[in-house]
């Protein structure tokens, strides 16, 4: 019927309800979102080319060239949608793109034919996940909208071709985006590879929850490289495996006018990163750098190879970066070591695990080099199944995915109940089953991704 068709208007944000944005009134943008011809996507040839309307639900489609969601379109996916690049091709959005699969039927983004290579030890530079077999999902400028939940995207990160590449980036991660203006929503879904990070923004508002990013980055790559002016939340995520680091913030690039990248880190469970990038002093967990800012809570940091790092040069927002009740663990005293790295500007948190004052010597100042071999295996995070002691036979480059690990928290684990809850989320996207964030998941009172009362982490 014709009035099926009709346009489909919706308001996204409501300037109540939103009091965190009070704060900064560049923050407050509104944006209304216009859904036009929602007719089905076929499946029965393969898609190249301009795509606009519905992927319809348990579908697969074969892409077998750059398909591009134009200025004006919006290309929505139901649930249970698998899109096969049978190439170096991406989705380059101008307009708005909706991924919205479900826990029960997920989406997958993926290059068809390929075997994981996920046991101990196998050769990096024969994996298909480091690859990059296919572009990714590569926003325009013009992008206002990028909403993805319940979504595998693996096997990407080639580079940009034909109309990607000319009129859209000629960067390439799984995902990027780059609309100081716009929103972006990654929820409860899955990057697995990259050959660089596996999401790159150059500003916009963020809401990332409950997601799992394993073995990315070839030689470097972290799992969120935030610049530009990017403010928003990272909260619930596990990063394992990573290049680099779990998130990292630099306002680089920022223009002028927009807000510093500001993000709030929270409640992740960040594991065996930083051993793919031989560069000194690269690596590890968490990273502010460059004019950031932001929060740093509740999370934990599992055999990284460097503890959270507040850069000096160029130097982070420190005016405004606040951290603490973290914990961290590691099987070797390199590692113990650099739970707060020398040279860094990373202070010592009273509140963190395990307490500064029970390993750092008198006299101890922020930046100094210290020596604690007593940490090594010394604070077990008590993970129902984790790689905890390092397993016989492992070196820590080793441990790159979930597999068969169950990151959630024994009943007598030390991060029970030890979590920060003074603080809100930044919330600054609307809460839409749709056209925005499903939940906004505020701090948990437990530490890591994976709340004993059920909430977080759902992977």
């Amino acid at each position: 019927m014709k009035h099926n068709r009709l346009l489909t208007i919706m308001v996204l944000f409501l300037a109540a309800g939103f009091a965190s944005c009070k704060k900064n009134e560049d923050r407050k943008d509104l944006f209304v979102p216009v859904e036009v011809d929602a007719a089905p996507v076929s499946d029965a040839a393969p898609l190249s080319g301009p795509v606009k309307g519905t992927m319809l639900a348990g579908k697969t489609y074969t892409i077998n060239g750059n398909i591009i969601v134009k200025k004006t379109d919006t290309l929505t996916i139901q649930e249970g949608v698998t899109l096969n690049f049978t190439g170096n091709f991406g989705i380059g959005v101008k307009g708005v793109l909706l991924s919205l699969g479900t826990k029960s039927k997920p989406n997958y983004f993926t290059y068809p034919g390929l075997t994981r290579t996920d046991q101990p030890g196998a050769d990096p530079t024969k994996d298909p996940a480091l690859a990059g077999k296919w572009t990714g999902v590569i926003c325009d400028t013009s992008c206002k909208l990028l909403v993805m939940k319940w979504t595998h995207v693996d096997f990407a990160g080639g580079p940009t071709t034909g109309e990607i590449k000319t009129s859209i980036s000629t960067k390439a991660y799984p995902i990027f985006f780059q609309n100081p203006g716009g929103i972006f929503v990654l929820e409860d879904s899955w990057i697995y590879g990259s050959v660089d990070d596996p999401i790159r923004t150059l500003g916009g508002k963020i809401a990332m929850f409950r997601n799992t990013f394993e073995k990315c980055g070839f030689t470097g790559g972290e799992a969120l490289n935030a610049k530009a002016g990017t403010i928003g939340d990272f909260a619930y995520n596990v990063c394992i495996g990573i290049a680099t680091n779990g998130p990292k913030l630099s306002n680089s690039g920022a223009a002028n006018g927009v807000p510093a990248t500001n993000v709030r880190i929270y409640n992740n469970t960040i594991i065996n990163c930083g051993f793919r990038r031989a560069e000194a002093g690269r690596g590890g967990s968490i990273n502010f750098e460059e004019g950031a800012g932001g929060m740093a809570f509740n999370n934990i940091m599992v055999n990284c190879k460097y503890g959270l790092r507040v850069v000096k040069a160029p130097i982070a927002d420190l005016a405004n970066l606040s951290y603490g009740y973290n914990f961290s663990y590691a099987d070797d005293v390199d590692l113990v070591n650099q739970f707060y790295p020398p040279t860094y500007l990373t202070n010592a948190s009273v509140t963190d695990i395990p307490q500064p004052s029970t390993f750092l010597p008198t006299g101890w100042k922020t930046g100094d080099i210290y020596n604690a071999p007593g940490l090594v295996k010394a604070n077990d995070p008590q993970f129902i199944n984790g790689p905890v002691p390092l397993p016989q036979g492992y070196n820590l480059k080793d441990v790159v995915v979930v597999g068969s690990y169950n990151f959630g928290l024994k009943p007598t684990s030390p991060c029970i109940g030890k979590g920060y809850t003074g603080f809100s989320p930044e919330a600054l996207v609307p809460l839409h089953p749709k056209y925005g964030a499903t939940e906004i998941t505020p701090p948990g009172k437990d530490m890591g991704a994976y709340q004993t009362n059920g909430t977080g982490n759902q992977h």
